[in-house]
């Protein structure tokens, strides 16, 4: 009897110290090990937006204190709008408006959260886990609400400078952290609801969340690959917890202790179980993946670029690592983008064996197989609601059309009926507002203050 348990805890210790070990030596590096390379003409947009999103912290934008020297810059005469928290009334991070006239864009770019703001929190609260649908999938209720809020809000502004710029200017919605969730739902809401900018077409509709939030199901996050690029630095932990945003944030002070168990847990999860699961919650669209540190090598290395739509094994893996906040700082992002752009440049000019124009062409056509490869792997895994780019296009399209329904309704009739594989509920634009709103008129949470963060945008934003 002696020597069966021996044997036993032999082979318990065997296996933990192999889960152990795997789980140690896993570096950033390790999730887009098989992806291509990024080119410099789509990452282009990366370092300036960055550049953006910290223009929302300066107190004056005609003497930046976080701008690098050199670069691209804003003109404080585009600004067109800056909201703060006080005008927000804590129904959305502080955010601006911009004209960029040298690149035909008009950028709308939210802040990261905000580690001593109550709001912010509320914001992350206002959710339960298959609380809210959208579009066929699960969405974060509380970012939803925070991007339809906003959308209500700012509609007039943005179309306005739309169409007084001849409607071919980019619509560019643009976030960090928290801020990328909102600016990703944003983005979804406008491709269903175009109406609200002047019917605005998906093709001039783009977002990126740099330090992306898992705020949306899988078959949303594949859907919205073409208008959506996550922006992830090595091993930053928020693109990698699957575990609901208000549980991380309730833990913020005892992160590493939360990623660990997060590692444990997950490890017992099989990854068809993950996959099938409707109402997991996923980093949007496709990714860009700044690589900059190597397995059992010391130090930054020259940061390099991979871009991929991935369906399985999309960060699913938590990297226990020193750096895995240290990487969701917006101004380390926007350093270590910079580097790797200027390199890929340098490359670039190195290699080329053909015209421009045509690498562009070519590189579209590769881009637009890549989404369709996607969203067909995900109908062959059978990602709850996923379609396949064929389907999608055989939908009836109206801007008037939307889907939306939260669980915590009371059921009727109309609630009640089993959701359509490809598009749920559908509803008029102000059905969607009322089912969003209707219940936070009746009442909020009570939340306690969070106080003790610095004031830098490094450390203020999570």
């Amino acid at each position: 009897m002696s020597v069966c348990c021996c044997g036993v805890e032999c082979v318990v210790i065997i296996g933990f110290s192999r889960w152990l070990w795997k789980r140690c030596t896993y570096v950033g590096s390790n999730d887009s090990a098989t992806w291509p390379s990024a080119t410099p003409d789509e990452f282009e947009p990366v370092p300036r937006l960055c550049r953006v999103i910290l223009a929302v912290y300066e107190p004056d934008i005609r003497n930046p204190q976080f701008a690098p020297p050199g670069g691209y810059r804003l003109n404080p005469d585009w600004l067109i709008k800056r909201v703060t928290y006080e005008q927000t009334e804590g129904r959305a991070p502080p955010y601006i408006i911009y004209a960029d006239h040298q690149h035909r864009e008009i950028l709308l770019a939210i802040r990261g959260l905000n580690l001593i703001k109550e709001s912010d929190y509320k914001l992350l609260l206002d959710n339960r886990l298959g609380m809210q649908m959208f579009d066929g999938g699960y969405v974060h209720h509380g970012l939803l609400k925070s991007a339809i809020w906003l959308l209500n809000r700012e509609s007039e502004t943005l179309k306005k400078l739309w169409v007084d710029n001849g409607r071919c200017y980019k619509m560019v919605f643009v976030g960090h952290s928290l801020g990328s969730g909102v600016a990703a739902l944003l983005a979804v809401v406008v491709v269903n609801h175009g109406h609200k900018l002047g019917g605005i077409p998906r093709n001039l509709v783009t977002c990126y969340s740099i330090a992306p939030a898992r705020c949306m199901s899988l078959n949303l996050a594949v859907k919205y690959a073409d208008v959506i690029h996550s922006v992830i630095l090595q091993d930053d932990f928020l693109p990698r917890t699957a575990t609901p945003l208000e549980d991380i944030f309730k833990s913020i002070f005892c992160l590493p202790c939360l990623m660990f168990l997060i590692c444990l847990r997950d490890t017992f999860i099989p990854e068809e179980r993950k996959l099938r699961d409707p109402r997991r919650l996923y980093a949007p669209g496709r990714m860009y993946h700044i690589v900059e540190r190597k397995f059992c090598r010391c130090g930054r290395f020259p940061p390099e670029v991979r871009t991929a739509i991935p369906v399985d094994g999309r960060f699913e893996h938590i990297v226990l690592s020193c750096n895995a906040t240290s990487d969701h700082g917006i101004v380390w992002i926007e350093r270590e983008a910079e580097k790797a752009l200027l390199r890929m440049k340098d490359s670039s000019t190195e290699t080329v064996t053909s015209p421009p124009r045509v690498q562009r062409f070519e590189r579209l056509q590769t881009i637009e197989k890549e989404h369709k490869d996607a969203l067909e792997r995900a109908v062959s895994l059978k990602v709850p609601h996923a379609v396949s780019l064929e389907k999608e296009l055989e939908k009836p399209v109206s801007l008037e059309e939307g889907a939306v329904r939260s669980s915590e309704d009371k059921p009727t009739e109309e609630s009640s009926r089993p959701l359509p594989r490809s598009i749920g509920e559908r509803a008029t634009w102000d059905e969607l507002v009322s089912k969003l709103f209707k219940k936070s008129e009746a009442g909020g949470m009570n939340l306690h203050r969070i106080e003790g963060a610095s004031k830098s945008p490094g450390s203020q934003n999570s």
